[in-house]
């Protein structure tokens, strides 16, 4: 028989005593916008004070992946004309701004950008780093608005002043870092997949990136394990976060565990986990700390 420790009776506890309240999403969601509005999640999000981590995985492990997609999957006529890029949940803009950048520093254009997030602190946050970190002429392609997964296209459309026609089913790549499992813990992963399956582009690619559940020690987790409930922490595993992009009509092309350096590591722990890296991928690969989906929209036939 399985003995309770210290921590299931704290789960227990919390279980025994949960309110009402929490029933309601919005509830749950209105935590979560706390939570990304903090003076906190501005550190951990913008360029200057976000970590050694994260600038490398721009520059290498998630870096190959967009320009991997970009390079295969996106028809080279529509590559050479400028690509249109979305990341919904993007923050302070950290990873949209750095892709921009990179693309054009390879010689890939981009005709359009667009960041959404619902933490209008991020989005100010994000505006501000484009103008420091993005040359006048990238600027006027990039966009940041306030907008949530849920109602994503009726936000955006709003705080662009645009009609829904000229996002709908036109952007070659949408991308979303660690942003995805909220949408589980709201319960509406169906209708954002939904949503972005609409705004891609034929053959566009969704790419989505975030936590793995079997990853063993995320600080977060166990934070989060003392003060909150099981839905306001819940990581999906890699078959749910595929599973709403399949039922969307979108064909996945790829769906695995990879990466071992915390976004908010140091200059010395990512040197010692990109050297570790290889050994763990060996012999432990569906541990590491991220979920990678890749989910591509089919070409309809005349």
């Amino acid at each position: 028989m399985h003995r309770p420790i210290a921590g299931d009776w704290v789960q227990l506890s919390t279980v025994m005593t949960k309110p009402a309240s929490y029933d309601n999403p919005s509830v749950l969601k209105g935590e979560f916008l706390e939570e990304y509005s903090s003076d906190d999640s501005l550190r951990r999000y913008t360029k200057e004070t976000a970590g050694n981590g994260i600038s490398y995985l721009l520059d290498h492990d998630y870096g190959e992946i967009y320009f991997g997609v970009i390079e295969n999957q996106i028809p080279k006529s529509r590559v050479q004309k400028g690509i249109r890029l979305w990341e919904f949940g993007c923050g302070a803009g950290m990873n949209l701004i750095h892709l921009v950048s990179s693309l054009e520093r390879r010689g890939v254009a981009v005709q359009y950008a667009l960041g959404t997030d619902f933490s209008e602190a991020l989005i100010s946050a994000a505006k501000q780093q484009a103008q420091r970190y993005l040359t006048p002429e990238q600027n006027r392609k990039v966009r940041f608005c306030v907008a949530s997964h849920e109602n994503l296209i009726e936000e955006t459309t709003k705080g662009l002043e645009v009609p829904a026609e000229t996002l709908l089913g036109s952007f070659d790549v949408m991308v979303g870092v660690n942003t995805i499992r909220y949408c589980h813990r709201l319960k509406n992963e169906n209708d954002v997949a939904a949503t972005i399956a609409s705004l891609l582009a034929d053959r566009g690619v969704c790419i989505v990136i975030d936590m793995n559940d079997k990853f063993p020690a995320f600080r977060s987790r166990f934070r989060d394990r003392l003060a909150k409930e099981a839905e306001a922490y819940y990581l999906p595993s890699l078959e749910e976060y595929a599973r709403p992009f399949s039922s969307a009509g979108l064909q996945i092309l790829k769906r695995e565990h990879f990466c071992w350096i915390p976004h908010s590591a140091g200059a010395g722990l990512t040197t010692a986990m990109r050297a570790l890296t290889p050994v763990l991928n060996t012999i432990a690969p569906s541990r590491a700390m991220r979920s990678l989906v890749i989910s591509q929209k089919s070409e309809r036939r005349p």
